[in-house]
């Protein structure tokens, strides 16, 4: 199948990726445009991964408010230069993130961060709920594992399936702009307020 203009276009505007990746993409992938999307997703997180150990002392801090003034949310998105911080690529990636922190109320940024005695008691549970279940003692500790992870990926913001497109989670997401703009891009922290809660934020 030949490559044309308008498939080019269309794989930029799903991918936000270079004119000559989206050509060389799909030409390797004989002009599917699923297949040429996943390739670069592949390959912007591999370049993605090279860069992840690189310092991110520059970004912005983003707002977000929501339902009529009752939830706010500040975050913290940095990069490696000042020249990137200023894209508006950058800048709706940090407001993206932030109204998700809004949806989504994630209570930790990654897993590192969950204490040990939050995780040793969600194990506890989740072990007595298999038990109370009758699930047979060789198979609980896998039952444990997949229920912890599944607690992960609600309570952890970089785990958790991104709020606009929930094929991916918002680390993958963070890793697809890395690979666009070419820069590390970390999270540094997020504070989410809901009106009349204390235990926000």
């Amino acid at each position: 199948m030949a490559v044309t203009a308008q498939h080019v276009q269309e794989l930029r505007r799903k991918t936000g990726a270079g004119i000559m990746d989206c050509k060389r993409a799909l030409a390797e992938c004989g002009g599917d445009l699923e297949q040429a999307s996943m390739l670069l997703r592949k390959q912007g997180a591999a370049r993605a991964d090279a860069r992840l150990s690189r310092e991110t002392s520059e970004g912005v801090i983003s707002s977000y408010i929501h339902a009529g003034g009752k939830i706010g949310v500040l975050v913290e998105v940095n990069c490696e230069t000042d020249f990137v911080a200023r894209t508006d690529e950058f800048q709706q990636l940090a407001f993206n993130l932030a109204m998700h922190i809004a949806a989504e109320n994630p209570r930790y940024l990654r897993l590192e961060d969950v204490p040990e005695d939050v995780v040793d008691k969600e194990k506890e549970v989740f072990r007595a709920l298999a038990e109370s279940e009758g699930k047979p003692e060789k198979v609980i500790d896998r039952i444990v594992e997949g229920r912890l992870k599944k607690f992960y990926s609600e309570a952890c913001l970089l785990d958790q399936p991104y709020v606009r497109d929930d094929q991916m989670t918002v680390g993958d997401l963070i890793k697809e702009t890395i690979g666009r703009l070419g820069e590390n891009i970390t999270v540094r922290r997020f504070v989410r307020y809901q009106l009349g809660r204390e235990d926000e934020g």
